[in-house]
């Protein structure tokens, strides 16, 4: 059995298909090109529905000749269906050319095979056109902006001589880590280490536990935490990841889950101020521990 090549320019479903208006052109054996008598009709029906909608122009040839030698002509007629109402009558965006082979039930007669289908949607139905196609509407679920959290202002501790620590924290920053948009980079301000090691000073103390409370309070929130240098040319002791480490480590011993924190250390490469910095202001700035929001 000889192969029977049908071309398309959009594949619908035949149960779709049978809800839109339909017209054919046919062409004489071995012909791309219709006789003058369907390029009336074809002219005929482009006049008549300039304001229609085509969703899909398919081609068939008949039995005649071989399947590559068909498959070849089918296409061909597509192409010059299409280039001869491309202009003229509106065509949907997303369809797309596709062979399908043999698939194409015969008619008893020859003639009948030989032509090219346009499907299309009259326009008084094209307010109906995704209901007709059968495409469902598919609307964007936008995820809900996060909700400003209460704060606490004030972190009390029991020192274990029996004298208490009062941390005073900035509730303003913690809004600010639980508004902040996806890749959004925030500095901890004041967040200062001794002189070439990764302990952190003790009064930096309220950074870390604003950041711990940021955590803590919003279960969605994943942060890389990244570490900056200032002054020297290059990191060699890795200096940078060692302190994002221990921001890391701080807040993994306060329970917060691995999954939601990773640090990275970027030594002088990304600095604020040009290095060398002209002064102690511009190594502060360079000298920084960030936050860069992954998901809130």
């Amino acid at each position: 059995m000889k192969k029977i090549f049908l071309y398309s320019l959009f594949l619908f479903a035949s149960s779709q298909l049978w809800s839109q208006e339909q017209i054919s052109i046919f062409f004489d054996s071995n012909k791309f090109e219709p006789n003058i008598k369907e390029k009336q009709r074809l002219a005929q029906w482009i006049s008549a529905n300039p304001e229609s909608k085509i969703v899909a122009i398919n081609g068939y040839t008949d039995e005649d000749g071989t399947s590559g030698f068909n498959d070849t002509l089918a296409k061909k007629r597509v192409s010059f269906i299409f280039s001869s109402i491309k202009d003229k009558v509106r065509i949907r965006e997303d369809f797309k050319t596709r062979s399908f082979g043999e698939n194409h039930l015969l008619s008893k007669q020859k003639s009948e095979n030989r032509k090219v289908t346009i499907y299309f949607i009259e326009q008084k139905d094209l307010a109906r056109e995704d209901e007709i196609l059968g495409i469902k509407k598919v609307i964007p679920v936008e995820k809900p902006k996060p909700k400003p959290v209460k704060y606490t202002e004030v972190l009390v501790f029991k020192n274990p001589n029996g004298t208490t620590t009062k941390l005073k924290l900035d509730t303003i920053f913690m809004q600010k880590i639980n508004l902040a948009k996806v890749g959004e980079k925030l500095t901890l301000q004041n967040l200062n280490f001794k002189i070439n090691t990764f302990i952190v000073e003790p009064e930096s103390l309220p950074r870390m536990f604003e950041l711990l409370m940021a955590m803590q309070r919003n279960p969605n929130l994943k942060i890389q935490i990244n570490g900056h240098l200032c002054c020297m040319p290059a990191d060699k002791q890795d200096l940078s990841t060692k302190r994002a480490k221990a921001i890391y480590g701080f807040l993994t011993s306060y329970e917060i889950d691995k999954n939601r924190i990773s640090y990275k250390g970027f030594g002088v490469s990304d600095p604020i101020f040009q290095i060398p910095e002209k002064d102690e202001s511009e190594r502060a700035a360079n000298r920084r521990v960030e936050i860069e929001i992954l998901e809130n």
